[in-house]
């Protein structure tokens, strides 16, 4: 079993709810699936089965089943000579993704000593290769009220320039379409309609995008929501796997730092639903972007850097707002 590691994690909200979950996923390169999926079960003990073309699963590990695959539709083609050389190829820029199932806060510092683990043994993340475009993606699971659901999408809204601000996106990952911030018109218009129900959450949010490569993914909760709607209103999608969680692409994958921590990317996401249920600071920042939007108009890259400075001067502390 892995040595846990002294962070500890504040859980996410849940009123009078059960426990919220949260299941993580980690980009990496440096290891290759098969090696990572041995290290994994020897740290976290389980049974080790291959579950497809280069993607195993342990089960029964502390964790409960954890995957672990090269990340990348290639790998779906099967096991033929040119498919075979094209993935090799491609290991330096085409990560090991390890997927786990929704863990509770108690976990998390299980898998920070697997991550851990993993960094002793070679992996490597976003800062350790010009072209390591890799992340960390958090999936809480939704808040039992959809009112709170609902706030949560439009404090991260007001919140994505000074999320990008205080925890700076790795340049691959910034020039290329992975985390590309929402669009200023779709923040605009859940400003307008702060009230809004899931329902009219889903229609605003397709008619301002219509891809999943953002900070915050939504496609995966608006499938869950309305499974047959989704394949009507946002047919260019792809695949999309419907879970009752939001999907939080932003934060790098800093796995070969021995300073850093999953710790990092859960304090970020905990940012938005602390604001999330500060109504109001919410309602503050909402009034706040709308007369910023009237005095700079169209979001520039300046007017974004000015924006997310007027964020963290309303939360204080030097942009930190602390976690109820």
């Amino acid at each position: 079993m892995t040595q846990q590691r002294t962070h500890s994690y504040p859980p996410l909200p849940a009123g009078d709810g059960p426990e919220r979950r949260c299941g993580i996923e980690i980009e990496f390169s440096g290891l290759t699936e098969d090696d990572a999926a041995r290290l994994i079960a020897e740290t976290l003990g389980g049974d080790l089965r291959e579950a497809g073309h280069r993607a195993f699963e342990i089960e029964g590990s502390a964790l409960g089943t954890m995957k672990v695959e090269l990340d990348t539709a290639l790998r779906k083609a099967g096991a033929r000579p040119l498919i075979e050389m094209g993935l090799d190829l491609a290991r330096r820029v085409v990560p090991v993704e390890l997927i786990t199932p929704p863990l509770t806060t108690a976990d998390l510092p299980v898998l920070d000593g697997l991550r851990d683990a993993l960094r002793r043994a070679g992996a490597q993340g976003s800062r350790d290769g010009l072209f390591f475009g890799f992340g960390v993606h958090l999936n809480p699971e939704t808040p039992e009220d959809p009112l709170m659901t609902a706030r949560t999408i439009l404090a991260y809204g007001l919140l994505e320039d000074w999320l990008h601000m205080a925890n700076p996106v790795d340049p691959t990952r910034r020039f290329l379409p992975f985390v590309s911030p929402w669009p200023p018109s779709l923040v605009d218009a859940l400003v307008s309609a702060p009230d809004a129900s899931l329902d009219e959450l889903f229609g605003i949010y397709t008619d301002h995008t219509q891809t999943r490569n953002h900070g915050l993914d939504l496609m995966p909760l608006f499938r869950h929501l309305d499974p047959e709607r989704f394949d009507v209103v946002v047919p260019s999608a792809g695949p999309v796997s419907a879970r009752p969680a939001f999907h939080y692409r932003l934060p790098d994958c800093r796995i070969d730092e021995s300073d850093w921590s999953l710790r990092v990317p859960w304090d970020s996401w905990m940012q938005v639903e602390t604001v999330a249920r500060d109504s109001a600071l919410l309602w503050s920042l909402c009034d706040d972007w709308q007369a910023f939007r009237y005095a700079t108009g169209v979001l520039r890259r300046e007017p974004r850097r000015q924006w997310a400075e007027h964020v963290a001067m309303r939360l204080g502390d030097d942009g930190q707002k602390t976690a109820a």
